[in-house]
């Protein structure tokens, strides 16, 4: 039996890294420039999963923000060749494998 499926819990208040954590979800703190989440994401990715199901929460827009296309800057960077690696950058990400997202109305915790 193979895991083709994995759950990333990211739906949290994030009240331990407050005051950062009002604004930004935890999740989409940076190691270096890109976010914590990419890396789960990846490590995923490596072990061979190919769906992963993301449980967010109201505050966790800038997750799906994230991994969803963005035609406007694809466009904006696509008009200057001197982008062409921040381009392909940008659209990996979006392609990276399937993404889905379920929001949790409230804090349960892991349970």
């Amino acid at each position: 039996m193979t895991v083709k499926k994995a759950v990333i819990p990211a739906a949290g208040l994030g009240t331990r890294f407050l005051p950062v954590t009002k604004s930004m979800p935890k999740e989409m703190l940076p190691i270096i420039d890109v976010p914590v989440i990419h890396y789960v994401v990846k490590e995923a990715l490596a072990s061979g999963i190919d769906d992963i199901i993301i449980i967010t929460g109201r505050s966790k827009r800038a997750i799906e923000d994230y991994f969803d296309d963005a035609p406007e800057l694809e466009m904006h960077l696509a008009k200057n060749p001197k982008n062409k690696h921040l381009l392909a950058m940008v659209q990996e990400i979006s392609s990276l494998c399937d993404i889905h997202y379920i929001r949790q109305k409230e804090p349960l915790g892991l349970g």
